[in-house]
């Protein structure tokens, strides 16, 4: 098995075969290998420094139906929120000062915001805070809105691919919502020069080490600067209430696999992960993370956003406990860096990220 590790790290890509012997193959004794080398490969290339994003989940509105989201249109019991503009503007202030240097606006696909609200939005941020990254997780648009926000300021575009198998995406999503469009809406967001961002689910239903193959081949084509990727979690009211959770072994060795497909990558350690494991932040560190995203929503509106069961967000979740992150951090070797966090490409001649 060893030698597959050598040909990723050597290569930056894997035949499929390569891809389902790892996949299968994998073993605590495996994963620590794994571990032990994306720490290597994360130090060449960030040193010990460890990435915050502030976290505004700015409406839980959505007019998507996807079968695994407690947001989904079809969920009459949410609590549904949108937050005003100069809301958004107090967590960015209140975020500044805590240190942080990027902010993550992520919401449903709310009809509310059209290109001119959110480009007004990220202007404004922009013009407040220009040293700043605006990174938006928006979800599917138009290439001419990406287009727009772009030249209103936005940096980074996050938007999980959740798997790259079709028929796979067809199980996870309605007839209206098709694999080739989100796969365009990512190709589209990469020409007009954002950092991108995809990713996926680890033990969504009816995943398999095929279709994990398929993810895996397909970042390997989209060489994206951002990774999320984060265990299933169901949520109580929709059609995958009752599925098991993904296992948190297996994300953890999936971030080690990506840092050493992709050694530049900015790759979090999420909050669903954090939820399934309380160390789960940590270990993800130590797998070959390098970000974490704590939530600088307002108080009253954080357990509403909920994507799924049980979502923490309170303690070293709360950006306002980011004196209680950094010493976590500081415990295992690490130090929360303030500043944009850009990604590096990676030169392979020489194997060091340049900025």
């Amino acid at each position: 098995m060893l030698h597959w590790l050598d040909a990723l790290e050597r290569d930056r890509r894997l035949p499929r075969e390569g891809w389902l012997a790892l996949l299968r193959g994998r073993t605590p004794e495996l994963a620590q290998e794994v571990f032990a080398r994306a720490r290597r490969t994360a130090r060449r290339a960030y040193g010990t420094q460890l990435f915050v994003r502030g976290l505004i989940e700015i409406s839980n509105i959505c007019k998507n139906d996807c079968y695994y989201c407690g947001i989904r249109r079809s969920n009459a019991k949410a609590e549904r929120y949108r937050l005003a503009q100069e809301d958004v503007l107090a967590c960015c202030r209140e975020g500044y000062g805590l240190g942080f240097r990027t902010f993550v606006l992520q919401g449903g696909e709310d009809p509310y915001y059209r290109d001119e609200r959110l480009c007004a939005l990220v202007e404004a941020i922009k013009a407040r805070w220009p040293d700043c990254a605006v990174t938006l997780s928006m979800g599917e648009r138009s290439r001419e809105s990406y287009r727009l926000l772009r030249r209103a300021g936005a940096d980074r575009y996050l938007l999980r691919h959740e798997t790259a198998d079709g028929a796979h995406y067809a199980r996870l999503h309605p007839p209206c919502q098709t694999l080739e469009n989100r796969k365009r809406c990512l190709w589209d967001l990469k020409e007009l020069g954002y950092q991108v961002g995809s990713g996926f689910m680890v033990g969504s239903p009816g995943q398999s080490p095929e279709t994990l193959a398929e993810d895996l081949a397909f970042l390997t084509e989209l060489q994206p600067q951002m990774v999320g990727i984060g265990p299933f979690i169901p949520h109580r009211d929709t059609p995958f209430a009752d599925r098991p959770a993904g296992s948190v072994e297996e994300t953890l060795y999936l971030l080690g696999l990506i840092r050493l497909l992709l050694p530049g990558c900015l790759l979090p350690a999420t909050t669903a992960l954090n939820t399934l494991d309380g160390d789960g932040r940590r270990r993800g560190v130590l797998a070959g993370a390098n970000v974490v995203m704590p939530n600088l929503s307002p108080q009253d509106v954080r357990g509403k956003y909920l994507l799924y069961d049980n979502k923490a967000h309170e303690g070293c979740e709360a950006a306002q406990a980011i004196g209680q992150l950094r010493a976590s951090m500081e415990e295992i070797g690490y130090t929360v860096a303030v500043s944009r966090g850009d990604a590096k490409a990676y030169n392979e001649a020489d194997g060091e990220a340049k900025g």
